[in-house]
């Protein structure tokens, strides 16, 4: 069945993808600890302006406020029981949006992890799991959003789960995973090691790839170990604008527009095909990405000196694969 999402991937090279959530809802208030899903509800119209930013940067898909809408994580504020309503809210504000911007622009309903540690090292079943996050993607599915976007996802079971829950409501998925520890996820997964496991899905994403992790580096050299693979799939590359840094107060990231301008064609040329941005993105920074993404010609796929001298060196000196580049030491973003 033909998608919007799917529509735009046979048309176009590249897509541009959103920026940060939690980043433009602090901004705008939220405090550390709140539920960003109560917003869908409660502010409506900041969720609105959040969707506007992406929309107005000519972003041609945007994530909803939906990260943590399982159960799981919004039983952590007494509202377990709201799953179908908060996650519905935030495709309903996001399909607004989307309709009114005269063009195509592809709503993607965010799920985040659950916050639960899958059996047997922990206590969370894939049943169990399946059957959270396809409550969260019926709600999503209800609202109106064009695809389901699973992301910063580390362990592969918990992957798995979201994919077969997706594959019950017959929407299309997406699915990132944050490789953020020394070139692999948190629960131990390389570059090689995703491709392997979308490839052998019964129900495989339409994209898969990375987002968030260490920095725009790091996730570009994941992107190289994801095409050395030779997927047949298209890739995603979302990364955070630049490193995190305490400044009076707020955690700000140095990434400025110019650096993620140079990360969008540097991932655009690594073999990325739905290019945005994650923690610190604004809408200025995609402004950024995107003339660059128009205006510079298509180059060679890059070498990892060329991504360390462009946007900074890597946090770690190998991509966990076993291949380590150079050792560099990370130095101070260009810009």
């Amino acid at each position: 069945m033909a998608d919007a999402l799917s529509d735009l991937l046979v048309a176009r090279d590249w897509l541009l993808a959103d920026g940060a959530t939690g980043t433009t809802l602090f901004n705008m208030g939220l405090s550390a600890g709140d539920a960003p899903e109560l917003w869908n509800t409660d502010h409506p119209d900041r969720i609105r302006a959040l969707y506007r930013g992406p929309v107005e940067a000519e972003s041609d898909l945007f994530l909803t406020n939906s990260f943590g809408g399982t159960a799981a994580r919004l039983k952590l504020h007494d509202a377990q029981d709201r799953v179908r309503e908060l996650n519905r809210a935030a495709a309903e504000l996001g399909r607004e949006i989307a309709d009114s911007a005269g063009r195509t622009v592809v709503v993607a309903g965010s799920m985040g992890p659950t916050g639960e540690i899958m059996a047997p090292m922990g206590s969370l079943t894939h049943e169990i799991a399946v059957e959270m996050f396809h409550e969260q993607a019926e709600g999503l599915k209800e609202g109106g959003a064009d695809v389901l976007w699973v992301e910063t996802i580390s362990a592969p079971e918990e992957y798995r789960a979201a994919a077969e829950a997706a594959q019950r409501t017959g929407l299309p998925w997406c699915g990132t995973m944050s490789f953020d520890t020394a070139g692999r996820t948190m629960m131990g997964t390389t570059s090689a090691d995703m491709v392997q496991m979308v490839t052998r899905l019964p129900s495989p994403p339409l994209a898969f790839g990375a987002n968030c992790g260490v920095g725009a580096s790091d996730l570009l050299r994941t992107v190289l170990g994801f095409m050395a693979q030779g997927p047949e799939l298209p890739v995603i590359a979302k990364g955070n604008a630049g490193i995190p840094k305490f400044v009076d107060g707020h955690i700000h990231y140095d990434g400025t527009p110019e650096l993620m301008a140079e990360y969008a064609v540097l991932a655009r040329d690594s073999g990325a095909r739905i290019i945005g941005g994650c923690c610190g993105t604004t809408p200025e920074h995609l402004r950024a990405m995107r003339a660059a993404l128009e205006t510079r010609p298509p180059g060679p796929r890059p070498t990892l000196e060329v991504i360390a001298a462009a946007l900074g060196g890597f946090s770690s000196a190998s991509d966990g694969t076993g291949d380590a580049p150079p050792a560099r030491e990370r130095r101070r973003r260009r810009g």
